[in-house]
């Protein structure tokens, strides 16, 4: 490959993908969706790489590795449009709805709340994607928290921490894990290693934040919600996804989208069941329209992950990752490396990030690879703007959960990302 870093064409891509970035983080002001800007970029990025090497009489050689970001994206993609069907049918069951509903009516303090939707949204992040969890208990803490704005802002921030910290010890809590998984840096188990650091990770700044929480209890509200029939079904069926592309991963060594392609297979023929059953008792509450659930998939999500992901690639064709790599892991070290790029993730999304360290391959054994998914998935709680969790629950609780308040206990969570990699290193150390 050649080295473009200090080419025209390498600088004009890095101011490319500079601009798109900025676009990306005013979205909010711009209004301009941030797939947009980062679909444009990477087009352009790439058309600049392939004039360079035009230039240079080496357009054959760039090809290859077009291909091979193709193959990384397709492999995701398939993968999250499984995932993200799923949680649309399960809230379109209503499931959400009889959770919410339940927690809402059991009576417990405000301090109690606080601890059972965190501990909650730590366990179901390490199943469902991060930003789904925080606007699921979400949620709850508005319907409670109705009269307590105090409550509420810290809670989210709690929300924020315990989401981001429950992803990173799953294969399926984050995009950023799903890249490691798939790209066989870590086995399945292996990412349970994660477990107690990630849960430091939340009780820490958990822990500090109780005593400023309000003493008082909210009225319990009675709700009645019931799950659409079939529920349970499409519950059983993720979980059978889950194992089936595991089983693919582990034991076919296949890849796991095959897996969750076939499973999207298992809830189109439980569909099917539940129109027939419906359409015969001209119950309209059980038809289930799977197709309709694919079509509710986030598209502006799935297309940002593939401006991201082929602007990055194509920096790392230029060369500026290899250099970066240079600078971070041969002239710092792997685990200071980890530690920066995971606090960047709280300004720089993770997933460029993320999919940058795969794409510069440093070498590094099994206790620093499982360092970068914690930092990587951690990181991006110590500000609100850091994680889809935290921007999607500053929407939802708009005026009561803002960048202000999060910055309040950014160094209680601050310290929880210390206590976590401590964690790591000491209970992992033999992975070093």
């Amino acid at each position: 490959m050649l080295d473009l870093t200090g080419h025209w064409a390498g600088l004009l891509s890095v101011l490319i993908f500079v601009v798109a970035y900025v676009m990306v983080i005013l979205e909010e002001t711009t209004r301009m969706r941030k797939s947009k800007p980062v679909l444009m970029a990477a087009g352009l990025i790439w058309a600049l790489i392939g004039v360079a090497y035009a230039l240079a009489g080496h357009s054959a050689d760039v090809h290859g590795e077009a291909t091979q970001v193709i193959e990384e994206y397709g492999e995701l993609f398939l993968f999250l449009l499984v995932a993200i069907t799923y949680v649309n049918t399960l809230e379109e069951r209503r499931v959400f709805e009889v959770l919410r509903a339940r927690l809402v009516a059991m009576g417990l303090s405000y301090r109690q709340l606080f601890w059972l939707t965190g501990f909650l949204a730590f366990l179901l992040s390490g199943m469902l994607d991060n930003l789904t969890t925080a606007l699921i208990m979400g949620a709850v803490v508005l319907a409670v928290g109705a009269h307590s704005p105090r409550f509420i802002a810290i809670a989210c921030v709690s929300l924020v921490v315990a989401a981001n910290a429950g992803g990173a010890f799953s294969p399926f809590g984050d995009i950023t894990t799903l890249m490691v998984w798939q790209q066989g840096k870590l086995t399945f188990l292996q990412f349970f290693d994660l477990f107690v650091p990630s849960l430091v990770n939340w009780l820490v700044p958990a822990a500090i934040m109780h005593f400023a929480l309000p003493k008082t209890r909210p009225e319990a509200q009675d709700e009645h919600v019931t799950a659409k029939p079939g529920a349970i079904g499409v519950i059983i069926l993720f979980a059978a996804t889950i194992a089936t592309a595991v089983a693919f991963k582990n034991f076919l060594a296949l890849p796991p989208a095959i897996g969750m392609m076939t499973g999207l297979g298992y809830l189109q023929i439980w569909s099917y069941l539940l129109q027939l059953r419906g359409t015969r008792r001209g119950d309209d509450d059980m038809v289930l329209d799977s197709f309709a659930q694919v079509a509710r998939v986030e598209w502006d999500t799935l297309l940002f992950f593939f401006g991201i992901i082929f602007a990055v690639g194509g920096l790392g064709v230029l060369g500026y990752l290899g250099l970066a790599s240079s600078v971070l892991y041969t002239g710092l070290g792997p685990t200071p490396a980890n530690v920066i790029v995971g606090a960047l993730s709280a300004i720089v999304d993770n997933i460029p990030l993320m999919f940058a360290v795969l794409t510069m391959d440093p070498a590094m054994s099994h206790g620093e690879w499982l360092m970068i998914t914690l930092t990587c998935g951690v990181g991006g709680s110590l500000l609100s703007i850091g994680s889809a969790a935290g921007v999607a629950l500053m929407g939802q609780a708009r005026g009561a959960y803002t960048f202000m308040s999060h910055l309040k206990w950014s160094w209680a969570v601050a310290l929880g990302y210390v206590a976590s990699i401590g964690a790591h290193m000491v209970l992992n150390a033999a992975l070093f």
